[in-house]
């Protein structure tokens, strides 16, 4: 492998599929909401039909995807290079679709909860059909901790830079305010990034990229190749029944939770916690770049220790940060303002950046089920989309359940005051907010311990997989 100025050429080239999909799954995950409540003016009944039908379909996509992807015969199905080739340009297309209204919605319009939903069920299908073909890839370029620990360092710069698309969508349209203006820039980005991800399509390598298209047990064959139920139940079970895997998805679920508690919600807290004129809007915003900023950083920071301590050490001292940060902060109360936003700031980047890690504990489970099985070349879509059947479910089952417990202290009722409400009168939900960003954390943090320190593979970084 040929290095130019410095730069590996391979990890290169997978990265940029990290980069156009940031570029864009920021811009979709931080607008989409505003755009469909403020100025659609979707009902909250047809919004949250939405969530439903997406949570449902977020959750069937990625084993469906990972099976197709690991059995097809079709090369744009079963070599990752060409799904990512393939599914760039409709991806871009699909994260297209929520920008541009049908037609003028009124207050309510049921087209409007349509739209949203064939937006959402698109983008997120799309996305996992790309983006579940690079994770396979990530397990299938190497087996050795040191290249996936390059790939995990390319992949964070990749992010790094991908989520400023943010800054500049603002700077352009003045935070959607000019539309025409949003809309432009969006197209702007869907090409940018349908470039990005095709130079993984063309330019990405794979160990196992010469392999057979074929079912890799061959107690699982059958005569013309097609796929079957039969095999997807088998397939499954065997991935399933891995006491690493079983582990590994418990603790998972959580870290989406926790993951999602924290994007959505860290600026809802701030504002009600923070006064105002103790934080101003200047540092508010620092604040809240660095949430999604600094975890690239700590993750880059972090590449000399993960090849000396491993992933599983790296993590497991992430989830006792979260835990004894949240005690803390529970003794100590929410009187103290800079402290609660130093907090709020560290747990988020905390969480963002050990999940960066997780692909290579599910790397690891892909080599090791591709031993015990003795297969032909690995399962790496399926181990990834199995997982994601069972943790996608948080990324929505987390704002529900935050907006239910924020709704029986009066959060609608604030949400929908035109005038500022007297605080006095919000006492109670202040403090039901302040227990939950002490106590979620907690919580997730004792469960994802004792799960994690049942998990075996510990020292890969030690141990060559041959």
């Amino acid at each position: 492998m040929k290095f130019v100025l410095g730069i590996h050429p391979n990890a290169l080239a997978y990265s940029m599929t990290t980069l156009g999909a940031g570029m864009m799954n920021s811009i979709f995950n931080f607008y989409y909401v505003k755009l469909f409540l403020n100025q659609y003016k979707i009902s909250e009944a047809a919004f949250h039909q939405a969530q439903v039908v997406f949570m449902i379909w977020n959750a069937i996509n990625d084993p469906l995807f990972g099976y197709i992807q690991d059995n097809s015969t079709f090369a744009c199905c079963s070599r990752r290079q060409f799904s990512i080739l393939y599914g760039a340009p409709l991806y871009a297309l699909a994260f297209l679709l929520p920008w541009f209204p049908w037609k003028h919605y009124e207050e309510g319009d049921w087209q409007s909860g349509l739209h949203l939903i064939i937006a959402l069920c698109a983008f997120d299908g799309l996305l996992t059909f790309v983006l579940l073909a690079q994770c396979a890839l990530f397990a299938e370029i190497s087996t050795r901790h040191e290249s996936r620990l390059q790939l995990i360092k390319y992949n964070q710069v990749a992010t790094l830079l991908g989520s400023t698309s943010i800054l500049f969508c603002g700077l352009i349209s003045d935070n959607m305010e000019n539309f025409a203006s949003f809309q432009a820039f969006a197209v702007l980005v869907a090409a940018l990034a349908t470039a990005c991800m095709c130079y993984t399509g063309k330019y990405s390598t794979s160990q196992y990229e010469q392999r057979e298209i074929c079912m890799e047990n061959a107690n699982l064959e059958n005569g013309n190749g097609t796929l079957s139920w039969s095999s997807v139940i088998s397939l499954t079970k065997q991935i399933m029944t891995e006491k690493n895997f079983l582990l590994f998805v418990a603790m998972n679920f959580f870290q989406v939770f926790h993951l999602a508690f924290c994007n959505n919600f860290m600026m809802i807290f701030a504002d009600n916690l923070i006064p105002k004129d103790v934080l101003s809007s200047s540092l508010r915003s620092i604040m809240y770049g660095a949430g999604f900023i600094c975890p690239q950083c700590l993750v880059l920071l972090s590449h000399t220790s993960l090849k000396k301590f491993g992933y599983y050490r790296i993590i497991l001292f992430s989830f006792y940060f979260e835990g004894v940060a949240a005690a803390a902060m529970f003794i100590l109360g929410s009187e103290h303002y800079y402290l609660l936003a130093f907090y709020l700031t560290t747990n988020m980047v905390v969480v963002q950046a050990s999940f960066s890690l997780f692909n290579l504990p599910l790397a690891d489970i892909v080599d090791a089920d591709l031993i015990k099985h003795k297969r032909r070349s690995p399962l790496s879509s399926m181990v990834f989309g199995t997982n994601a059947l069972f943790t996608k479910p948080a990324q929505s089952l987390a704002p529900m359940l935050v907006v239910t417990i924020l709704n029986q202290f009066g959060y609608e009722n604030l949400n929908n005051e035109v005038a500022q409400p007297d605080p006095r009168l919000f006492f109670g939900l202040h403090d039901a907010m302040f227990y939950l960003i002490c106590l979620v954390p907690l919580c997730i943090a004792v469960i994802q311990i004792l799960a994690w320190a049942h998990f075996s593979i510990q020292n890969s970084h030690l141990t060559a997989v041959h």
